[in-house]
């Protein structure tokens, strides 16, 4: 190949380009003034612009050129490599030149580039008309053939004067931007154009056409675009079905949807493949991308396939697994995929505010000693902004890991050092801010540390197979020095590391080359070598320990066995630091609508951003202030669908940009939109029937669209086509104005020819893509007498049990009208025989609600018509329905306000933004509101009664559209309407209804509180307080109270004067309700009520002062002790005889001792408490009144007791009580004289009434039968007993009461208590005795000594107890008591004292019987005993 000078080249190109123009006779322009600078190739097609050479240069004067025989091996290893890849691959042109000719040839194109600029301006200026020319395409868009998600771009120049507009086609089809946003990009800039296609897939395939028009005419080129799929490949080893003469059909149902999961969690993603024909063993590629990007089977990621179910388990989630997810089902013929995003959270901070982890941990530039990390910022910073990073390493085989960096790093990039060549390593990156730090990212892949020359030698990359086997045989030659490296340039520069890269030399020589790296601080020449010991192999080196802020210049030389070579050019100078800005922030954010949960957000890019890697998008709704990230993997492009939003809430959104650098701030928020679905146009109808049929015109009726594109149709567009022998003709436009009803009348058809239809829905977004052709249908006319089959079934109000089915009746009557109708049911999946009828008896309505189902099935139905000839032919069946009760299911409710209002209420919670409450009446809408008014306000909606009357008795039903079905009907009855009438009339004229009607309770200080309590009565209730038909009001005497919170209307007057008898009335009025209540207080109730007021107010004052809680009273013990108490405070004042507690009362209740006094209800220590009896200070002397008084400077309380007459003698009865239940059952006893009978108690009273029986009558004691008390004994003696003496005996103790008594049976000869055994016990027992010795009276001095002695008898010896006031005493120092040789008993006071006084006793006895004997001892007085106060506190 011959290789022209380039200023031959030049000349030629030029001279072809100046000759097509000319022949195309497309431009006024002369000649002279037309540009020549044109590259054109062998089609002599424009395919650039060349820039003239200097044509004085020395160097081509005098021949070749120094560079020549480069060019020359150049182009020849370019044309040896274009011949050998020559499957698509564009050429290319490469020219070299010194850079003498470079400089050369820059000045000579400014200076060319201004002559032409100033002629072109001074034509304008003389004729401008004469530069108006049509559009000329200087370089059209070349075709292009790409790989299936790859980007294409259309390129082309247009000259034309005026500019032209510029239009592309697809398919002769014009391609708007707008139709899908980030699919097509257009771009116009000095008459070049261009079209980009995103993300090609086969739909790309076509023929694109370009056009530029003026008005001066219009030119049009054309470009092809072809798609391949580098996915497909075919199979028949292991068994495997071969592909060959099949063609298959791949349907993916039950696709995975849109999903999230959350950092640590596994995640499976699944969808069932249906083949057909489905042949065994067959097996289709099954394949799974994220992004785009093929996954392969690892730890992270499981792929199964079971035959028609594609699995993939992500086993371990992190953020790198967020994406979109691709499922491709690959057959021979075809392939079919299915896509969802998967979105993964954060998992839960270890501690609470710390960051997320980092995300997509990669290692670049890996040598033998070095490693650069890399990875990307979390979306979620915990709050608080990010401090730095920190790099893990851990060394393959084993499980530490060691941190690389002492300090936080800020740089999303960190050169790892220190690493040990041959091993392998991985890294991981912690993030860390004020809170703490982040947990862990993933792992990296594995990265071993060696040269980068040898990690590619060890890869074993080949050349690609040409088909042909070249033996080539080299000479020895001798080594060669190389030369310079070229286009050495900074590729990265940060404050830690610098990083270079250079291509090789062309003079290499035939072994393999190495490189040493130079540098030298910028200004000076002093260049040092870095790597001193060991060239590196790769064109790509990095350098640490650079002086931060140092500028530096750096070269690269090469070496072989045969020397180093020369250096090459030095870089320009280099500042050590970090260059990369971090991005400005994106620019407007505009949301649009998606579906019920999604939005998607587009945003500009952020401007001049260096290095960008990706974007964060964050969503927050309306009014919480609070973000929360829509991605947590950054995305590329300006595009993202934002899922997981909550429908119906308002969102604003906005975006912020990362690179190495960090996060850029926040762009402005966008515009607050809502979350609801897209408006589409809806799907196809289907259904096709036939209602009527007569000579030129047919009815179709069809069913609504599955899918009415979240807006309401707005009507249908029917098509029609005749078929003749099979073949379908033209399709024809049935109606130019859509029709709003599910029934059309197809007209101008001929008799007995042959058509089908289609059936296209409409909405606000546009006309829907047509219905599946329906079935053939014959044009002729129907003469049966059976009426048409009925149409538009609807089903709603469905329930567990129960359903509607709404319908309308058929077109076509029939002979005779119809008069009724059937509806049938069936379940499902039931066979066609199994339709059996609902009603019995035809109904007339156009509805009926069905109540026979069962939960939890799914029936279809259909409707027949019947008129007098027969019934008719049977509507096409419903939907599958299922029966349930759907969760959140509302029914109709009726309300009646506080004005009378009738209204039924219905609420639907499932609202979409387009939905809307449709009430009707017998299932017809309601359109006239002169009866019925509907009122609708958010989730809720009312049809309220106009005037109630019986015209409004009927079914009413409401239905929302655009939800799943939410409906429900109440039927008003003639009897509910007179129930609601009469409630109304309540509500129109209302009562206020009272808990309790007005009472009166007195207060402390004997206060009069009149009060009544309202079960409801709202705040702005008014009460009325009236006494005898007068008003009271607020002052001094009344207190109104109302409590608006619990009802209570209170009054209350301090005290009621004679003046305030009389009638109180409290009349209330809430609004419209009003209600009154009236307390009459007259005669001995306004008395009553007046006295215990009085009473109450002087309790009041009493108790200011000391005074008693509880009176005085008295409590008898069962012990028989009597005590005197009062209530005075937390204790009780209690009487104690003779100083201890428990003592007995003398038999005229004298008190004998000291009176101590516990602390008294409201007291000071001045307070003194005095006792008093009859009027007096308490004496010794008999029992009376007992009085007590309480008293200090502030008052006195006193207290009384009458223990004179009767309340003696109920004091004494309780006493009595006592004693008869301490007594123990009565026993018989020998004596000398005869028979004891005798009974214990624990005390006796001389008081005491006692009356012996015998026989149920009262004895009369005579000489021979006794009766008589020693010590607690009571006892019966009978003298000389005789058989007349037997029978029943009995002791009857006597209380005031019902008294008690102990019975004992004296029985005959043989009997245990024998008269005959007594009598011999009698004549022989040797019973106990006293004999003498103590006289009845002592009277003695105090502080004397007491002693005296008596003899006692009996076998055995007897028991001696000593006896006081009828009590045992005890011996001890004061009495000491003595019982010698069984027969002498003495009793001794060693110092008698006043408590001395009193009746005493001894009592002796053993088995045969008991004695006593009885004497007094008496004090002498020494005068009257002086009264003293008794200080509470003394």
């Amino acid at each position: 190949m011959s290789v022209l000078s380039p200023c031959s080249a030049v000349l030629g190109i030029s001279h072809a380009s100046y000759s097509g123009l000319e022949e195309s006779r497309l431009s006024p322009i002369p000649k002279r003034a037309k540009p020549t600078y044109l590259a054109m190739d062998k089609e002599n097609q424009i395919i650039g612009y060349v820039v003239p050479i200097f044509r004085g240069s020395q160097e081509y004067a005098s021949g070749l050129s120094d560079t020549e025989e480069a060019r020359m091996k150049e182009s020849a290893g370019y044309m040896a490599r274009r011949n050998l890849f020559t499957s698509g691959l564009e050429m290319e042109r490469t020219e070299q030149t010194s850079r003498k000719v470079s400089v050369r040839q820059s000045a000579e194109h400014i200076s060319l580039s201004k002559r032409i600029y100033e002629n072109e301006e001074y034509h304008k200026c003389m004729n401008e008309d004469s530069l108006m020319h049509a559009p000329e395409f200087v370089i059209k868009p070349r075709s292009h053939t790409v790989w299936e998600k790859q980007c294409v771009r259309l390129h082309c120049t247009v000259s034309g004067w005026p500019d032209p507009r510029v239009v592309w086609y697809k398919n002769n089809v014009t391609i708007d931007p707008m139709a899908r946003p980030g699919k097509y990009k257009l771009q116009s800039s000095y008459n070049m154009h261009s079209l980009e296609i995103d993300r090609c897939d086969f739909d790309d395939t076509a023929q694109y056409r370009v056009s530029a028009m003026n008005s001066r005419g219009e030119l049009s080129t054309f470009a092809s675009v072809v798609v391949k799929s580098m996915f497909i490949k075919y199979s028949s080893q292991n068994g495997i079905v071969s592909e060959y003469g099949i063609t298959f059909e791949t349907h993916i149902v039950d696709g995975f949807g849109v999903s999230f999961g959350r950092e640590g969690e596994t995640m499976s993603l699944g969808a069932m493949v249906i083949i057909s024909p489905n042949l065994a063993r067959y097996q289709p590629e099954v394949q799974w991308y994220r992004d785009d990007v093929l996954l392969q089977p690892s730890k992270w990621c499981q792929m199964h396939w079971s035959g028609d179910k594609a699995t993939l388990t992500l086993t371990h989630l992190n953020k790198e697994d967020e994406g979109l997810y691709t499922l491709r089902i690959t057959t021979k013929t075809k392939y079919e995929t299915y896509s969802a995003y998967v979105f993964v959270r954060d998992a839960d901070a270890e501690v609470e505010g710390a960051p997320g982890a980092p995300l997509d941990v990669t290692c670049q530039d890996a040598s033998k000693d070095y490693v650069i990390v890399t990875w990307k910022q979390p979306a979620v910073d915990g709050g608080n902004s990010i401090l730095g990073y920190f790099v893990d390493r851990c060394e393959v085989g084993t499980t530490h890991w060691s941190q690389c960096n002492d300090t936080p790093i800020k740089f999303a990039r960190f050169p790892v050092t220190g690493l040990v060549e041959g091993r392998s390593y991985t890294f991981r990156v912690r993030a860390v801010n004020k809170s703490g730090m982040s947990r862990p990212s993933r792992t990296s892949e594995v990265v071993a540390a060696m040269d980068p020359a040898d990690r590619t030698r060890m890869r074993g990359s080949s050349a690609p197979w040409t088909g042909q086997i070249i033996v080539t045989e080299e000479e020895p030659a001798e080594g060669v020095v190389p030369g310079r490296p070229k286009e050495l340039e900074v590729t990265e520069a940060t404050k830690n590391y610098v990083v270079l890269s250079w291509k090789a030399p062309g003079e290499r020589g035939h072994e393999g080359i190495m490189y040493y790296v130079e540098k030298c601080v910028s200004g000076t020449d002093s260049w040092q070598r870095v790597n001193t010991e060991i060239p590196v192999k790769s064109p790509r080196y990095a350098l640490f320990d650079l002086a931060e802020g140092k500028a530096y210049r750096f070269r690269v030389r090469c070496c072989n066995s045969a020397g180093v070579g020369e250096p090459s050019e030095a870089t320009e100078a280099t500042t050590v630091g970090d260059k990369l800005d971090i991005p400005s922030a994106p620019g407007r954010v505009v949301p649009t609508r998606n579906t019920d949960t999604s939005v998607v957000v587009s945003w500009e890019a952020s401007r001049n951003a260096k290095e960008l890697v990706g974007y964060y998008i964050e969503a927050s709704i309306v009014g919480s202030n609070t973000f929360e990230p829509c991605n947590n993997k950054p995305v590329k492009a300006t595009r993202f669908v934002c899922h997981g939003l909550v429908t119906g809430e308002s969102y604003v959104f906005r975006v912020k940009a990362l690179n190495a650098a960090g996060l850029s701030e926040c762009s402005q928020e966008s515009e607050a939109i809502k979350v609801k679905a897209a408006i589409a146009s809806p799907t196809p109808p289907y259904g096709i029937s036939v209602l009527e049929c007569v000579r030129d015109s047919m009815v179709l009726a069809w069913k609504q669209p599955t899918f009415i594109g979240g807006a309401d149709i707005t009507g249908y567009f029917v098509d029609y086509r005749e078929v003749i022998n099979g073949v379908p003709g033209k399709w024809h436009e049935a109606n130019v104005k859509a029709v709003s009803d599910r029934a059309y009348r197809v007209s101008d058809l001929k008799e007995n020819r042959k058509y089908q239809f289609q059936v296209r829905a409409a909405n606000m977004a546009g006309v829907g893509i047509p219905s599946l052709p329906s079935e053939t249908f014959i044009c002729e006319e129907w003469t049966i007498a059976v009426p048409g089959p009925p149409h538009d079934l609807q089903v709603t109000e469905v329930r567990a049990n129960t359903l509607v089915l709404l319908f309308k009746p058929p077109v076509y009557q029939g002979r005779d009208p119809v008069n009724g109708f059937y509806v049938d049911i069936k379940e499902a999946d039931a066979e066609e025989e199994a339709w059996r009828g609902v009603n019995e008896k035809a109904i007339s309505t156009n509805y009926m609600k069905i109540k026979i189902l069962k939960e939890g099935v799914t029936y279809v139905f259909r409707v027949r018509a019947q008129n007098k000839a027969g019934v008719g032919k049977a509507s096409e069946p419903t939907e599958p329905v299922l029966a349930e009760t759907k969760p959140g299911t509302t029914e109709i409710v009726v309300d009646i306000d506080d004005d009378g209002v009738i209204s039924m209420n219905f609420a639907c919670s499932n609202l979409t933004p387009d939905s809307k409450f449709v009430w009707s009446k017998n299932y017809k809408e309601i359109t006239d509101e002169t009866r019925i008014t509907v009122a609708t306000s958010g989730e809720k909606s009312k049809a309220i009664f106009n005037m109630p009357a019986e015209d409004d008795i009927g079914i009413y039903s409401c239905a929302v559209t655009h939800t799943n079905g939410e409906s429900s009907s109440y039927t008003l009855s003639a009897e509910e309407l007179k129930k609601l009438l009469e409630i109304s009339h309540d509500h129109k004229f209302p009562i206020i209804p009272l808990k309790t009607e007005l009472a009166v309770e007195l207060q402390e200080k004997g206060r009069i509180r009149f009060w009544l309590q309202a079960e409801k009565i709202s705040a702005n209730g008014k009460i009325e307080y009236v006494f005898n038909d007068n008003t009271l009001s607020q002052g001094e005497k009344y207190k109104m109270n109302f409590n608006k919170d619990t009802g209570v209307i209170e009054m209350i007057m301090e005290s009621l004067l004679q003046e305030d008898e009389g009638t109180f009335t409290f009349q209330l009025q809430d609004g419209k309700a009003t209600n009154q209540s009236s307390l009459v207080l007259i005669g001995e109730v306004f008395k009553g009520l007046q006295k215990e007021s009085e009473f109450m107010c002087k309790e009041w004052h009493r108790k200011q002062g000391p005074h008693f809680v509880e009176y005085l009273s008295y409590e008898v013990t069962p012990e028989c002790c009597v005590f005197l108490k009062c209530k005075v405070g937390k204790e009780h004042t209690i009487w104690y005889y003779q100083g201890v507690a428990g003592q007995h009362l003398d038999n005229n209740l004298n008190i004998i001792g000291v009176f101590r006094l516990p602390q008294v209800g409201n007291i000071k220590k001045e307070t003194v408490a005095l006792w008093y009896k009859d009027g007096r200070e308490i004496s010794k002397k008999d029992a009376g009144v007992y009085e007590i008084v309480m008293k200090d400077d502030r008052g006195k309380d006193t207290s009384t007791l009458n223990l004179t007459e009767q309340g003696f003698r109920d004091l004494m009865n309780e006493m009595f009580s006592h004693i008869a239940n301490s007594s123990t059952a009565l026993k018989i006893q020998s004596t000398e004289e005869g028979i004891r009978l005798y009974s214990f108690v624990s005390y006796y009273n001389e008081a005491l009434q006692v009356t012996w029986h015998h026989k149920d009558s009262a004895i009369a004691f005579t000489d021979r039968i006794k009766s008589g008390v020693v010590g607690e004994q009571l006892w019966l003696q009978i003298t000389e007993p005789t058989e007349k003496d037997k029978g029943k005996y009995a002791i009857e103790f006597h209380d005031g009461k019902g008294g008690l008594k102990r019975t004992v049976e004296l029985a005959g000869q043989g009997e245990t208590t024998s008269l005959s055994g007594l009598i011999l016990v009698l004549l022989f027992s040797d019973r106990a005795r006293v004999a003498g010795g103590l006289p009845d009276v002592v009277t003695i001095q105090e502080l004397k000594a007491l002693n005296l002695t008596c003899n006692i008898s009996g076998d055995p010896v007897p028991e001696v107890v000593w006896l006081k006031n009828e009590r045992e005493i005890v011996s001890d120092d004061h009495y000491i008591m003595k019982f010698e040789s069984g027969k002498y008993a003495s009793f001794t006071i060693t110092t008698v004292n006043t408590t001395d006084s009193g009746k005493y006793s001894i009592l002796v006895k053993n088995k045969y019987g008991t004695e006593s004997a009885d004497f007094t001892i008496r004090r002498k007085k020494e005068g009257r005993q002086e009264i003293r106060e008794t200080s509470i506190f003394a």
